[in-house]
């Protein structure tokens, strides 16, 4: 059976819960409810498991905070015997318009200090992730507390409608692979 390792990048902690950094965590939460699947806490996150159209799934949420994500990613990826190509990380870019998904097999961390810890510990840029775009509407020197902000209203409502988009994205790259997805999901 094929195995897939999903990783959604965020902070734990109530304060961090609804803030722009952990759209990781909120898509995985919702990937882990269509699936019909609760976490559990496991060894460097908290984790899911169940399976879809014949494939086994794995979710994880590191508990090692953002910037040690990397730790996480590769503890699960060995303990399960899963191969890179067959994971996908999903973390918020600053750099797409709210909203927009781009997913890509390989890149560099773009200043994000997620990636950065995976492609560290992993010692490769070539890993599938999907970059969910939460805009870049902040003034000079306020980067942080955009990102580590909460949603507006607005913005809270368009989740209701693009995070099912993720979840049919992964999908399509667990079921017709990375290519596939990247042509159907990337820009919309």
């Amino acid at each position: 059976m094929q195995k897939f390792l999903i990783t959604g990048l965020g902070n734990i902690g109530a304060e961090y819960e609804l803030t722009r950094h952990n759209i990781g965590f909120l898509i995985a939460d919702a990937l882990a409810n269509e699936l019909k699947i609760n976490f559990t806490t496991g060894r460097l996150a908290a984790t899911a498991e169940g399976s879809f159209r014949g494939k086994k799934v794995y979710i994880i949420k590191p508990s090692t905070y953002m910037n040690l994500s990397g730790n996480a990613m590769r503890y699960w990826l060995k303990e399960n015997n899963i191969e890179t190509i067959n994971s996908l990380t999903l973390v918020d870019d600053l750099a797409l318009p709210f909203g927009e998904i781009r997913i890509k097999g390989s890149g560099s961390d773009a200043g994000h200090n997620g990636l950065t810890s995976i492609q560290e510990v992993l010692g490769t840029q070539k890993y599938p992730r999907l970059r969910f775009g939460i805009g870049n509407d902040f003034a000079k020197g306020k980067q942080v507390n955009y990102v580590l902000g909460t949603w507006s209203d607005e913005e809270a409502k368009g989740l209701q409608e693009r995070i099912p988009k993720c979840i049919e994205a992964i999908k399509e790259f667990m079921l017709g692979g990375l290519e596939n997805a990247m042509n159907k999901y990337n820009g919309k």
